[in-house]
């Protein structure tokens, strides 16, 4: 049974939370590399037992696939859930931008400052400084300089096409809504089948089961990532229009879960999205309507709303963190077990308390003083407020 449209009043902390564990996901992946991609000779894990090592680089893998398209279908799901009627375009792009540049900019002169410096050209760190990088099929380019601002290419893509998205997606007559959102879903297939039989096949990924170009166009490349964030303001539409099945955030949560496997089971490219999208849109739309229902769920606890603000930060900083880190303060050396798992929980706290101090330093003090509306925006008809889910 659908549930009633929703009174948006309401605020959304358990999405918030949620949005901590997609970071996980992503940091997950990067603590448990066989090697570390800054000195490839050197392990980023810190197991010595190499079936520990290499059973936690296969488990997780994959995991920063389903991060990733979290991110990208919630930036769509939040920017339409929160849009503001009669609220320029500008204003609009100054608080985006005010968003994501400040704290990229600050991980972009860290990481230049402590090795990127030592073998980047100068148009590729303009590039990446720019966010135009993943434009480039190279992966000198693609994952220079702090290397998971990859994704911020493709956050600005959606925020400079959301004034023009939201139109057309506002048209939409409430009982198709389920076929477009279907539509995406297709445009995601005919994106990774597309990558298989057109894209070469060669040369080969050092870091997928894919060929370059294919790493490039089905998972870096900003355009063909369009469908995930459209299809979240799709999905954001279901929910407001009150035509999303009563689904609960436990169930949902289970579902990401088998999401999570199915994904590692099937090949690349077809895990890059479409393995687990379903998933994991069904998990936020379950969350953002327990969240209008005013159902309790420890997803809105303090502790976990902090960790949702905080999640932008803290995935920025994990190239940093890790990859520079683990040789720095580590160096090159692997552990027992016991001690392998002192290490990693040490640098998720390391790279949890990076992104907080991103988020209270520069992130926080940015968005005041530069992204508030400048002149007084009509009151919503339908008013709504959402507490910190903006996508990193």
């Amino acid at each position: 049974m659908p549930d009633p449209a929703p009174d948006y009043r309401s605020r959304l902390p358990a999405l918030t939370g949620l949005r901590f564990f997609a970071a996980l996901c992503v940091f997950f992946v990067h603590a448990f590399f066989l090697v570390d991609p800054l000195k490839p000779t050197v392990p980023l894990s810190f197991f010595g037992d190499p079936g520990v090592a290499n059973f936690l680089a296969t488990l997780f893998g994959k995991s920063g696939y389903l991060g990733v398209t979290f991110f990208f279908v919630l930036s769509g799901f939040v920017l339409t859930w929160s849009a503001r009627p009669g609220e320029r375009v500008t204003a609009f792009w100054r608080r985006r931008i005010v968003k994501i540049f400040p704290n990229h900019v600050v991980m972009w002169a860290a990481a230049m400052v402590l090795y990127a410096s030592a073998f980047t050209p100068v148009g590729t760190w303009l590039a990446n400084l720019l966010l135009v990088h993943s434009y480039f099929p190279q992966p000198s380019v693609f994952i220079s300089v702090n290397s998971l601002s990859w994704t911020l290419c493709c956050e600005l893509l959606f925020y400079l096409l959301f004034p023009l998205i939201i139109r057309p997606v506002r048209r939409i007559a409430e009982h198709r809504l389920w076929l477009w959102a279907g539509v995406m879903i297709a445009g995601m297939v005919g994106v990774e089948l597309v990558t298989v039989f057109v894209i070469p096949d060669h040369p080969g990924s050092p870091m997928l089961a894919v060929s370059v170009p294919q790493q490039w166009f089905g998972y870096i490349f900003p355009p063909p990532r369009l469908f995930e964030f459209v299809l979240g303001m799709v999905l954001a539409r279901l929910v407001r229009a009150g035509r999303w099945p009563r689904v609960g955030v436990a169930p949902a949560a289970a579902l990401a879960v088998i999401g999570f496997f199915v994904t590692n089971a099937v090949p690349s490219p077809f895990d890059f999205t479409v393995s687990a999208v379903i998933p994991i849109g069904v998990l936020i739309c379950a969350t953002a309507a327990a969240d209008v229902r005013g159902t309790r769920t420890f997803l809105r606890s303090r502790v976990m709303v902090w960790l949702g603000n905080v999640s932008f930060g803290f995935y920025l900083c994990q190239g940093v963190v890790l990859f520079y880190g683990r040789l720095a303060i580590v160096g090159d050396g692997t552990f027992s077990t016991p001690v392998a798992i002192l290490l990693h929980l040490g640098f998720f706290g390391l790279t949890l308390l990076a992104g907080w101090l991103l988020y209270a330093l520069v992130e926080q003090p940015m968005m005041r003083r530069f992204a508030r509306n400048r002149r007084r925006v009509p009151a919503p008809t339908e008013p709504v407020a959402v507490d910190g889910v903006a996508s990193a």
